[in-house]
């Protein structure tokens, strides 16, 4: 029997007798957070985990009792665990209005723009939303940029199983553009990429995104010092360290 199923009897057994468990602690009562490869935010250097987005929830949990995990899979996989596992939290997420009410927010990991791009070698010039949305445009499956693509009478939506694949397509001249946040579109540019961008689509919050049934009290403990980071000067120093514009 493992030590799960021997604390879950124990709990039980407390229930059937009336007895207050406080005490007993497990696996179950760990905060597990799921996240994607997606640079600068979230990604993997030499077999360890860095990025502003999971530097900043690593100082986060400093001081909470709540153990923690954290697991980096493709996105859908993530932002599905989060929204049915009861105590799973997703980042670096986009708080969009489709997913106000879906989700118990701790915000804001960072601010960004994103970009509709196209292949640098591209002859097309497109200016706004209008003018795009006679071009194929790929992104990854359930990324909020899908939503806004929808929302924005997008029909030509390629959809890949992560980032890496839409971006292949685009080089290889599959789809015509993808939207990409500004940040990553830099990093890319750096590393080579024959990308440039196009317009900007939108304005948007960062944040991590816990499921409904994560306990409110440590929402707000979350939220208490994360804020604490963002006063004190470390967010910034995130930010700089990864090389990102600091968004006044």
């Amino acid at each position: 029997m493992t030590a799960i199923a021997r604390l879950s009897i124990r709990r039980l057994v407390c229930l059937l007798a009336g007895l207050a468990c406080p005490a007993l602690a497990s696996a179950e009562d760990a905060l597990k957070f799921t996240t994607e490869d997606y640079p600068p935010y979230n990604f993997t250097e030499n077999g360890t985990y860095k990025g502003v987005g999971y530097e900043q929830v690593v100082m986060m949990m400093q001081g909470i009792s709540t153990s923690y995990t954290v697991e980096m899979m493709p996105w859908a996989r993530a932002y599905a665990l989060a929204e049915t596992d009861p105590m799973t939290c997703v980042f670096t997420t986009a708080h969009i209005p489709e997913r106000e009410g879906l989700f118990k927010w701790v915000e804001p990991l960072a601010v960004d723009r994103n970009i509709v791009v196209s292949r640098a070698d591209a002859a097309l010039r497109v200016k706004n939303i209008e003018e795009a949305r006679s071009y194929s445009v790929g992104t990854q499956r359930d990324d909020y940029t899908q939503a806004l693509l929808e929302r924005n009478g997008f029909t030509k939506i390629d959809l890949a199983a992560n980032l890496d694949l839409t971006i292949k397509k685009l080089e290889s001249g599959r789809i015509d553009l993808m939207p990409i946040s500004e940040k990553f579109l830099t990093k890319l540019q750096r590393d080579g990429h024959p990308l440039k961008g196009q317009f900007v689509l939108t304005e948007q919050k960062f944040a991590v995104a816990c499921n409904k049934h994560v306990p409110d009290s440590l929402i707000n403990q979350m939220q208490a010092n994360l804020n604490a980071i963002i006063a004190d000067g470390r967010q910034r120093e995130i930010f700089v360290r990864y090389g990102m514009e600091v968004l006044n």
